[in-house]
């Protein structure tokens, strides 16, 4: 079930197990083989056609609904912590709802929708194009593919790195229905539930939907209470606590139907919504530099103190970690999950920044909703049609104030609108006996919206409406993939994919009032001092970028060859060639238009504003991959692996260090060779016990980084060197019903969430663990659950947004502590 965004990436209740649909009850059975009571068959559809996932020469973590319920994994990223290789985080409070995703290096971080993710996202094989809304409830499905490597002919544009694929459950007409109810910390309380059921003898109905609240897990002092020792003045609140972060409110539904008209048509038929008001994502100040700013270059205070001086931004608003210096009185909290932002600029107003002082709710708003429809028809039997139809919307609103601290050296308040169409059809068919089997098809997409945002930067010296920026754009493809079954053990497969790109970015600034920002005094004037001094008018910077307009076009021809050997019915080797790309552009939010100038026209060793109007070409990769997958002793043990070889062109990463600050500038950085191994195991040593891991190295080498200033020992960010993860479970059966015990622990080496990488931006190797017991009545019926995540209680970071080489600071984003939670569901 996608309810589309769990837009706070909160830890959600236990995913359920719906029943198999009436048709393909038969057809799964014959596929499925167990051992100890476990399936150790999945079906995936990676390459447009059911297969089984050990048949498939594709490097696939597939997890089906009876996996996810057993590991209370419950959104997308809980996920990646058992894919080898695969690196998915929720969003900085920056970036709103969203998800960070990264395979084998390759990833995006910024939530832009005029820059491409690098993993594709797929719910029932509609393309969901973009970061913001794309942390997916997990509730309601029947698998979760996860697929490593470059899907450029398979899943298309943007799965340059691998694809990410939720299938939900069809409606049966079985009558069949859930409700669970889950509490715990935090005030952690959540309810969802399904029906499904027959309106005719071949229309089916199946109605999902859920409800989560959750308190934040970060608390928001008053800096003035919470310190009256020092010169910063106390807030209008009455107590120390003015609020928390990371707070969850959140409710979707989904309806599905499904119409058998004829044997050989099937029309499915879905719509969603979701609804989500919870508060700006969790967030705390790890850093600030010394020489961060906080006056005006006047000497006007960003914050002016008790005494009327300016109060001093530094460590003493770092409440927890090696960069703080801060006192905090009250010792009962823990200062790791504290901070003092107030999201309020209080400056007296000025002729350069008259829109003050500024207040902003903490909020982090979603609706999100869609349609879509897919029709199978089987025409004969060598030949089957598929339609995929979709319409997708959403709206957000988010707030940041990454300084921190009651010092307002930035805040925002962003919002994106955005909308998308898409139609697929796929020819599927046999010639010459089975011989051959192919997929023809093709693809067409357009996307639109509009990005808007109050911009208020002290550092920079801008407060700004940024928007409605419009960025419509079409992507349009034709696709043939092949086998060839040369013999009965030993196939060949191939496939190219041809598509074109268009990409329109239209740029609006005005200053608040509405007014569009007037000249620069300081350009025949230097001896203001800057041009953000008194005596210019307010955001002079922005000359030039109003309604300036830009536009990308690309085309790209992606090509994938594949053979694969079965030496037995245990044992299937592969070796591919495959490759991607990722779609090119232009830089989304320039902070400086064309009348700043070039940076290539300064001196050498000058910094200083220039135009931020840069395109950037798409990048590219061709992945050499050798595996093999086994099922051994009896299918006891399962055993995957795959070694893969990347060369990895024109990187398109964010860059927040360039000449002139603010900075924010998409950039092809150069290009890497990528190699890596992953291996995945799953093990039934004794009816009733189950064991299962995963294991992967990555080791990430820049060849050319040109002008970039990026190290060539740098790696891209979200890229861990190794991962592994690893399960015990068992279930004890008993006449009263079954208990089930489960373990869960998976590592992560350090990795770097900026492409400069740097001490300041790097999360430290962390190993998490969790819990589960379970009590389930006969029959099913009953389920009751205690769950601990995080049990050692480890203090680690998910995300960290720096900014210290333009603001001064660095923020994080925490994970959650540890936490408890008990379910109970009721099965009908």
């Amino acid at each position: 079930m996608h309810f589309l965004a769990i837009a706070s990436g909160c830890a959600l209740a236990t995913a359920l197990a719906a029943p198999v649909y009436a048709q393909d009850t038969e057809t799964e059975n014959q596929s499925q083989t167990t051992s100890g009571s476990r399936n150790t068959e999945i079906v995936v559809t990676a390459e447009f056609r059911e297969a089984n996932l050990q048949d498939t020469p594709i490097a696939i973590t597939a997890v089906n609904a009876e996996m996810l319920e057993a590991r209370g994994q419950t959104d997308v990223a809980d996920v990646a912590s058992n894919a080898p290789n695969v690196t998915l985080k929720q969003q900085s409070q920056y970036s709103g709802s969203g998800m960070v995703a990264f395979i084998r290096g390759v990833g995006q971080t910024d939530f832009n929708y005029a820059l491409e993710p690098g993993v594709g996202v797929y719910i029932d094989d509609v393309y969901f194009p973009t970061l913001t809304g794309s942390l997916l409830d997990l509730t309601d499905l029947e698998r979760v593919e996860v697929l490593r490597g470059p899907q450029g002919t398979l899943a298309g544009k943007n799965s340059i790195g691998g694809a990410i694929k939720l299938f939900t459950r069809k409606p049966d007409g079985s009558g069949r229905g859930m409700i669970q109810a889950t509490y715990g910390s935090y005030n952690r309380l959540e309810a969802r539930g399904f029906a499904d059921f027959g309106l005719t003898d071949n229309l089916f109905a199946r109605l999902a939907a859920t409800t989560k609240h959750r308190d934040g897990y970060v608390t928001r002092l008053d800096y003035g209470k919470t310190h009256p020792d020092s010169n910063v003045p106390v807030g209008s609140g009455t107590t120390e606590k003015v609020g928390t972060l990371g707070d969850i409110a959140y409710s979707g539904a989904r309806l599905s139907l499904r119409w058998l008209p004829d044997p050989d048509v099937e029309v499915n038929v879905s719509a969603d919504y979701t609804h989500d008001r919870s508060s700006s994502g969790a967030g705390v100040l790890r850093y600030v530099s010394p020489t961060a700013p906080y006056t005006t270059p006047d000497g006007i205070p960003f914050l002016t103190g008790k005494d009327g001086t300016a109060v001093p931004y530094d460590c003493r608003f770092v409440p927890a970690g090696p960069y703080s210096c801060d006192r905090l009185s009250n010792s009962g909290r823990d200062p790791g999950y504290i901070t003092y932002e107030d999201f309020l600029d209080s400056r007296d107003p000025t002729s350069q920044a008259p829109f003050k002082p500024l207040a902003f709710d903490p909020i982090q708003h979603f609706n999100g909703w869609g349609v879509q429809g897919t029709i199978d028809w089987t025409l004969s039997d060598q030949f089957q049609l598929k339609s995929i139809s979709s319409y997708r919307g959403y709206d957000t609103t988010w707030v940041t104030a990454v300084d921190g601290s009651p010092v307002p050296s930035q805040q925002l308040r962003q919002a994106l609108d955005f909308e998308s169409w898409s139609q697929e059809l796929r020819l599927n068919g046999s010639l010459f006996d089975d011989l051959l089997d192919f997929t023809l098809g093709g693809f067409y997409f357009d996307q639109d919206g509009s990005m808007t945002a109050r911009v208020d930067i002290n550092y920079a010296g801008l407060d700004f409406i940024h928007g409605p920026d419009d960025t419509p754009a079409t992507s349009k493809a034709v696709f043939l993939n092949g086998t060839l079954h040369l013999t009965p053990m030993w196939t060949i497969s191939g496939g190219v994919r041809y598509s074109r790109d268009k990409k329109t970015y239209t740029y609006r600034r005005s200053n608040p009032d509405g007014t569009i920002p007037g000249g620069c005094a300081f350009f025949g004037n230097p001896s203001l001092g800057s041009p953000t001094s008194l005596g210019n008018d307010p955001n002079c910077l922005l000359v030039g970028l109003n309604n300036a307009s830009e536009t990308f076009k690309g085309k790209r021809w992606d090509y994938r060859i594949v053979t694969d050997y079965r030496f037995s019915d245990a044992f299937l080797a592969y070796a591919s060639v495959s490759t991607g790309y990722k779609g090119g552009g232009v830089n989304p939010r320039p902070y400086f238009g064309p009348d700043t100038g070039e940076c290539e026209d300064l001196p050498a060793g000058v910094i200083a504003p220039c135009n931020q109007i840069k395109s950037f070409d798409p990048e590219t990769i061709t992945t050499y991959e050798v595996g093999f997958k086994a099922d051994l002793f009896d299918r006891r043990l399962r055993l995957n692996s795959a070694a893969f070889f990347n060369k990895y062109d024109d990187i398109i990463l964010t860059l927040s260090a360039c000449p002139g600050a603010p900075c924010l500038l998409p950039a092809n950085i150069g290009k890497a060779d990528v190699k890596g191994f992953e291996t995945e195991v799953t093990a039934f040593p004794i009816d009733g016990l189950t064991l299962d891991g995963s294991l992967s190295y990555l080791n990430f080498e820049y060849k050319d980084t040109g002008n970039s200033g990026v190290p060539l020992d740098n790696v891209t960010p979200y890229t861990p060197e190794w991962t592994y993860s690893f399960g015990v479970q068992y279930d004890y059966e008993m006449d009263a019903g079954t208990i089930t015990g489960r373990f869960d622990g998976s590592y992560q080496s350090k990795i770097y969430t900026e492409p400069l990488n740097d001490v300041l931006n790097r999360i430290d190797s962390y190993f998490l663990a969790n819990g589960r017991l379970a009590f389930k009545a006969p029959g099913d019926e009953w389920e009751v659950a205690l769950e601990v995540k995080n049990i050692f209680d480890k203090y680690y970071f998910l995300t960290l947004y720096d900014q210290h080489l333009s603001s001064g600071t660095v923020s994080g984003q925490p994970g959650l502590p540890r936490t408890w939670s008990v379910s109970v569901r009721r099965n009908f």
